[in-house]
This record gives C-alpha cells, sequence and structure tokens, in this order.
C-alpha cells in the first residue's frame, strides 16, 4: 500500500456572495476529489466535508496517496498480415509501429481478437508524485467551479468568483510548490479579519481546524451553524421567550460570519400594533436577525442580532442594531395606520383600473370570476356559499394597500389583519390568507373549509385565463406561475377530500373566461377543459414520484382520467394494495392479453353473455365466476371502495388461468366468438372501473 499523507487546500478570497457560498465549497471539494480520482490517487475521505467561511474554500482530506500507482499502458499494433511479409520480416507498418513506441519490433508482444492475431505495445512507468500533480488539481478543480459572473483584478487574464489573496497547499507538514490565480502556496492561512488580523501558521493539516479557531475563525460551518443556534437560543431565553430561527436565515448567517457572537436588542412596543409578519420579514429578509416570540407564538419586542466579533462594548454594537431596524419599522407602522383608515373595501376600488392580463381583463375581473367560482365550489363541500363569495370579493383588496405594496409577500396576510380590522367574520379574514396556501413547495394546503374553497376557486381561474389566453407553459418559461397553481389546486382537493368534479368546474371556469378568449369552433370548451386536466394530472406524476408511487401505479389510474382527484386519489390507494397480491402480476398480465384480443375484434361484442353458448367447461365457470364478481363488487363500486372490488376481481385467477390454458377465443363460429369476447370484456371492464391494471404487467 502506498504511504499516504493528509492533505489540505485553502484558498482565501475577499468576501464571497453569501447565497452561493455553499454551493461554491461544495463544488470546490468535489472538483477535488474527482481530479485525485481521475489521476488514480488512492484517498481516505473519512467524514472530510466542505470547509468554509465568507473568505475562505478549504479541502481537508485525512489521508492521501504519496503518489501514484505504476501506469500501465497498451497500444495495439497492426495485425500480422499487415505487420509481416511472406518472409516474416517486418512491413514499414510494424516499424513505424514500433519507432513510435520507442523499441524494437522484437520486443512487442502478441495479442489475439476477433479478427486475428496482432502486436501490441504494453508498458509499465512509476507513477508521478501527487505533490508533483497538486497544482493542476486545484487548477482543475477551481475551472470547473460554476461561478456564473467571475471577477477579474490586476492586469491579468485569470478571473474567480472573488479576487484570490492567499493559497494554502499542504501535503502532510510539506508545502507544494504552485502558482494559482496570481498567488504563491505556503503555509500561512489568514485570521479573523478584525479579531486576529494577521497569518496563522498551519504546520499539518491536521492542525488547520484548530489553528484557525485559535486565530477566531470557525472554519467549520457546521460548527458555527450550532454556535449561533446555542447564542441566539440562550439570548432569546433570557428576554423570556424563544427564538424563530428558520433554515434560510440560519444559513446567510453562517455564511456571513466566521466567528458569530449573538447580540441581544429590542424595539419599542407601540410596533406590536403592526402585523408581526411585517416585522418579522424586515427582520430576516433585510437584516438577517433573528426575531423572538412569546410562548403563544406571538412577536415580542425582542430580537437577536449575529455580530462577526466579540465585542468589547456590546452595548454599541446593540445600538446600532436597533438603530437599522426603526425607520424599516416605522415605515411598516406608517402603512399600517394609513391602510386602516382607508378600509380594506375602499380599496378594492382600484382594482378596476389595475390589469390582471391583457385578455383577461382587470384584477376586478378576476375578482369576479372567483366569486362564482367560490360560491358554487363551497356548495359542493359544504361550506357557506355567501362566505366564500364574500371572501373572494375581498381577497385581492390589499393588494392596493401600502403595506403589500412595501411587502409584496404580505399579499393574504395583510388582507387578513385588515378584514378582522373592518369586523369581517373570522372565517372570511383567514381566507383571504389561506386561499394563498400552498404559497411554495412542501408548504401546507389552506387549514379552514373557506380557505381550501378560495384556494382552488383562485387556481381554477388562473389555470383556465392561462391557458385560453396562449400562456401555457413551454420549457422553462410559465410566467404565470400554472405549474405551480395546477399542483396547489390538485394538493388541496385531494389533501381536503374533496369529492369535487374537477373536470365540470374547470370547464364552468373557462365559460367564465371574457368573450375575447372564449374557445373557438375548432377548440371548443371540452377540449381545451380535457387540455388543462391532462396538465394538471402531469403535475400529480411528480407529487406521487415523491410520495414512492410507482410510475406504473399512476398510469394504471391516469389512463382512466377520473373526474375527482380526490377519486384519482382513492384508486391510487387501491392500486397499491392490489399490487401486493400473489394474483396481481398474473391478473395484470392477463388484462393485458384481453386488451388486445379486444382491440383485435373485427365483430360487434354483444353486452351480455349467452349461457347457451358456453360449450367449455372453462368459460362455463369464468363466466359464473365472473357474474359472481359483478354482483359482489356493484355496491362497493358504488360507494368507491376499490380495494374490495380489487380483492374480489383478484380471486378470479384460477378461472382466469384455466380459461386461457383451455378456450381458444377466436372460435371459427362467428356466434361463439363473440359470446366469448363479450365475457371477456365484462371482466375487463370491471377491472377498468377502477383501473387499467394493465400496467401492472411487467
Amino acid at each position: 500500500m502506498s504511504e499516504q499523507k493528509s492533505l489540505l487546500v485553502e484558498l482565501g478570497t475577499e468576501e464571497l456572495p453569501v447565497k452561493a457560498l455553499p454551493g461554491l465549497a461544495q463544488a470546490f471539494f468535489d472538483g477535488v476529489i474527482t481530479a485525485l480520482e481521475k489521476r488514480g490517487i488512492g484517498f481516505e475521505r473519512g467524514d472530510a466535508k466542505p470547509l468554509y467561511t465568507p473568505r475562505r474554500l478549504a479541502v481537508l482530506l485525512p489521508a492521501v496517496d504519496v503518489e501514484q500507482p505504476e501506469q500501465k499502458s497498451e497500444v495495439l499494433g497492426p495485425y500480422l498480415n499487415i505487420a509481416l511479409d511472406a518472409n516474416g520480416a517486418p512491413t514499414k507498418a510494424l516499424e513505424g509501429f514500433a519507432a513510435k513506441a520507442g523499441i524494437d519490433w522484437t520486443a512487442l508482444e502478441r495479442t489475439t481478437d476477433g479478427k486475428g492475431e496482432r502486436f501490441v505495445h504494453r508498458a509499465v512507468k512509476p507513477g508521478a508524485k501527487t505533490a508533483d500533480l497538486l497544482a493542476d488539481i486545484v487548477r482543475e478543480a477551481l475551472a470547473g467551479m460554476p461561478i456564473p459572473k467571475p471577477m477579474r483584478w490586476g492586469a491579468h487574464e485569470y478571473a474567480f468568483a472573488r479576487p484570490v489573496h492567499w493559497l494554502v497547499l499542504l501535503l502532510g507538514k510539506d508545502v507544494v510548490p504552485a502558482q494559482v490565480l496570481g498567488v504563491t502556496s505556503d503555509r500561512m492561512s489568514r485570521g479573523h479579519r478584525f479579531e486576529h488580523d494577521k497569518p496563522v501558521w498551519i504546520n499539518d493539516p491536521g492542525d488547520y481546524v484548530m489553528a484557525l479557531q485559535g486565530a477566531k475563525v470557525l472554519v467549520d460551518p457546521d460548527a458555527r451553524r450550532a454556535r449561533i443556534v446555542a447564542e441566539v437560543e440562550k439570548a432569546a431565553a433570557q428576554a423570556g421567550g424563544s427564538a424563530r430561527i428558520t433554515d434560510d436565515n440560519l444559513e446567510q448567517v453562517v455564511c456571513l460570519t466566521e466567528w458569530p457572537a449573538a447580540v441581544l436588542c429590542s424595539f419599542e412596543s407601540a410596533f406590536l400594533a403592526v402585523p408581526q409578519e411585517a416585522l418579522i420579514e424586515t427582520m430576516e429578509i433585510n437584516q438577517k436577525f433573528f426575531p423572538v416570540l412569546s410562548d403563544g407564538g406571538k412577536l415580542t419586542e425582542h430580537f437577536v442580532g449575529i455580530a462577526n466579533i466579540e465585542s468589547q462594548n456590546v452595548d454599541e454594537v446593540r445600538k446600532g442594531y436597533e438603530r437599522v431596524i426603526r425607520p424599516r419599522f416605522s415605515d411598516a407602522k406608517f402603512f399600517f395606520d394609513e391602510d386602516l383608515k382607508q378600509g380594506l373595501v375602499s380599496m378594492g376600488d382600484g382594482l378596476k383600473t389595475v390589469t390582471y392580463q391583457a385578455k383577461l381583463g382587470s384584477v376586478a375581473d378576476k375578482v369576479a370570476r372567483v366569486a362564482a367560482l367560490a360560491e358554487a365550489i363551497a356548495a359542493q363541500v359544504g361550506a357557506d356559499p355567501a362566505q366564500a363569495r364574500r371572501a373572494a370579493e375581498l381577497a385581492k383588496n390589499d393588494l392596493q394597500s401600502r403595506m403589500v405594496n412595501e411587502f409584496p409577500e404580505l399579499q393574504g396576510i395583510a388582507g387578513r389583519h385588515y378584514a378582522l380590522a373592518a369586523g369581517e367574520p373570522k372565517e372570511i379574514a383567514l381566507a383571504i390568507d389561506e386561499a394563498y396556501q400552498p404559497r411554495f413547495a412542501g408548504d401546507d394546503i389552506a387549514l379552514s373549509p373557506l380557505g381550501k374553497v378560495l384556494a382552488i376557486a383562485e387556481r381554477l381561474d388562473t389555470l383556465a385565463g392561462g391557458f385560453a389566453a396562449g400562456l401555457k407553459p413551454t420549457g422553462n418559461k410559465d410566467p404565470f406561475a400554472l405549474r405551480r397553481n395546477a399542483l396547489g389546486l390538485a394538493r388541496t382537493v385531494i389533501e381536503s377530500g374533496f369529492n369535487l368534479d374537477v373536470r365540470q368546474l374547470i370547464y364552468k371556469a373557462i365559460e367564465l373566461l371574457p368573450g375575447a378568449v372564449q374557445p373557438h369552433a375548432d377548440r371548443n370548451t371540452e377540449t381545451m377543459g380535457l387540455d388543462l386536466y391532462d396538465f394538471i394530472l402531469d403535475r400529480l406524476r411528480g407529487y406521487y414520484a415523491d410520495k414512492g408511487v410507482p410510475a406504473a401505479h399512476f398510469n394504471a389510474v391516469a389512463e382512466l382520467k377520473p373526474a375527482s382527484l380526490y377519486d384519482f386519489d382513492t384508486r391510487l390507494d387501491a392500486i397499491g394494495t392490489f399490487a401486493t397480491l400473489q394474483e396481481a402480476e398474473a391478473l395484470a398480465a392477463a388484462n393485458k392479453r384481453i386488451g388486445n384480443i379486444l382491440k383485435k375484434a373485427d365483430i360487434a361484442i354483444p353486452h351480455a353473455v349467452d349461457r347457451a353458448l358456453l360449450s367449455d367447461p372453462a368459460e362455463s365457470a369464468l363466466a359464473e365466476a365472473v357474474e359472481a364478481v359483478l354482483g359482489e363488487t356493484d355496491e362497493a363500486l358504488h360507494h368507491h371502495d376499490y380495494v374490495t372490488v380489487l380483492n374480489h376481481l383478484a380471486r378470479l385467477r384460477p378461472q382466469v388461468d384455466a380459461f386461457f390454458d383451455s378456450v381458444m377465443v377466436n372460435a371459427d363460429d362467428p356466434a361463439v366468438r363473440a359470446n366469448r369476447l363479450a365475457l371477456l370484456k365484462r371482466l375487463a371492464d370491471r377491472f377498468r372501473a377502477v383501473a387499467a391494471i394493465e400496467h401492472l404487467s411487467t
């Protein structure tokens, strides 16, 4: 086994882009690993991972071979009939091949392949020293990094995400000489810009993490993350609350700091009259602070800032954090107060002058369509139609508010607050907010019945309008977020357990659209509706794939295009249960065979089976069993109990197997042939009343 030494590569830079930093670090780490593997240099990865701070990217591997293994090469030469003449003397072709290899032709070996015997040159040379290859390995890793807008600095041609200032390149205790991006490698890293602004000697790669920690730099992002969480939670507890720590905010603070230190701050309690979502957004998005919440989840007047330094004068840092946040809070309070004076209802007057989409009219026009849909849907799911209409009529009014103009992410949230202030029922106020759910991938659907109704109605109109106006997504372009709306609609229907006829609702949504985009002669409402329904089903494909549902199961149900998405989900569950049965594979294969036979039928197939024409015992047994199962499953099918239906059908396997073993379907007698086709069709139709189970056949 080759001798191994630890390896450290650290590239020091100006502050790297915060959101891109984890990806850059991972790419650099992966690039070094790939370059080592490409050259056959063995290494032990252990628990190695990307190490980084705002000012550095590092790769630390515990053990790397100090040299490549022997490099074996094999170059195939001419076949014997070309390489040797009739007297066995070398031809010019062989002499040229040997000369290129640098040896006499008599030293060449021979090998045989499918075309015959030929000459071959095999050579073995010692592997290169790893130290001699490291400069190219680092350059190769840097060249492969995803940097969309590389920067240039100085009078040279190379570029990187940010200007580069130092390079540490150690193999064991030895510095590996290299010139990369204008800097020369050595063993001197750099400490914290303010706490330890001086070079840091790295004696050995194994000393790297602790040496930097001594220089007030936590180079391991996991260590910084843990420190931030611990300090924030401790500070929040001192204020008598708990910290709100979101993944996104935490990751950005991790990428902004090298030696994080928490500072507990506060603001005037008068600002708490403003919707807390606006204040939280300001703290998290604009300042990367952590809000402190009460036990009930309400915002308190405290927040935690993270300094990149352990200040000797924490009070000054606190004052600075409190000072930067106050103007934004003051603006939010002003907007909120002014909006309350105007009132939510009067805000809606301005929607008539705001264009939703050129072909689809104003936002007010959209509101009217959504209100009609919401009223119709509410009646079908047991919600109050009048409240659904009222919620829809108010749902977009906050788009005209000062608060939403300043904080677009508060759409619906602001409307909820203004609705409550205006004395609207809390059910309506909540629905105005929940209409936007799910707001992003993985978000929950609306919780209240009225919110669910409004969320469905809103998305139905958006989808119908988008398709009618020619805005169907193409490639990566989806300006009206129709893909996201389709999945949000489907999720809300399915997860709410609403057994709605979505196809009919789509048709209604299309009929409510302006005349200018109504379907014309060659593209009627039904055609457009089916196109849109297929689009929704296509969004569900990924949704169920994420849940581990096999594509074959999804296709088995999707082929039937059930009008109710909740019913679609119920059928899919039943298929999953059926697929676990021992009989499933054979019956799926039989169903596939039946389908092919029925497609090729060249005669009319009767609706009923004539028992007088049953001559073979196997077909009589199958006919009797099928009729019994049909009677046993009628009620279960009526109640959408698809598991029971498929369980009964699974019991038919012996009769189905016996039928195909002994009965010729395409009998010479047309009447017998038609009767047998009728029998198979009755069986296939009952299976297809649940799903096209032939998709389960491998």
